[in-house]
């Protein structure tokens, strides 16, 4: 196996993107581990594998690379937001709540606001657990 270096990872994480696209979680997963294995500290290589995780139905790792994105970059709407839905799909109304509030407070983007006011409405976050978080700036893959 050739040996890993900054453009290998370059490439990983790109092709990781593209399997996320594809619908291939698991195989993003793979990629993304040596990624963050090298780079611990890239918050982007997070943020798509912990997306990777929650498409893959893994909720608890889901979760964990979601709190890390946000320790790191408590301002980040998005990850309140896929945290939430991840907190949500896991049957955490309550928590999940807190942050769709903060992802619509961060970024008042309708779908964040939607979120706060639908878990809010109902008390629980049924309908909405099983949509994919999207990506960062909207785009859903």
């Amino acid at each position: 196996m050739p040996e890993s270096s900054p453009e290998t990872h370059v490439i990983d994480f790109r092709a990781a993107e593209q399997l996320l696209a594809a619908r291939d979680p698991r195989g993003a997963i793979r990629l993304l581990d040596s990624v963050i294995t090298a780079h611990p500290e890239n918050t982007a290589a997070r943020l798509l594998r912990a997306r990777a995780f929650f498409l893959a139905a893994q909720l608890r790792p889901a979760e964990l690379e979601f709190q890390i994105v946000l320790e790191r970059e408590p301002d980040n709407a998005f990850a309140h937001f896929a945290l939430g839905r991840t907190l949500e799909r896991a049957d955490r109304s309550e928590e999940a709540l807190r942050h769709f509030r903060l992802a619509a407070a961060l970024d008042p983007r309708p779908d964040y606001i939607e979120a706060a006011r639908f878990a809010h409405d109902t008390g629980d976050g049924d309908g909405h657990g099983e949509r994919d978080p999207g990506s960062p700036n909207g785009d859903q893959e």
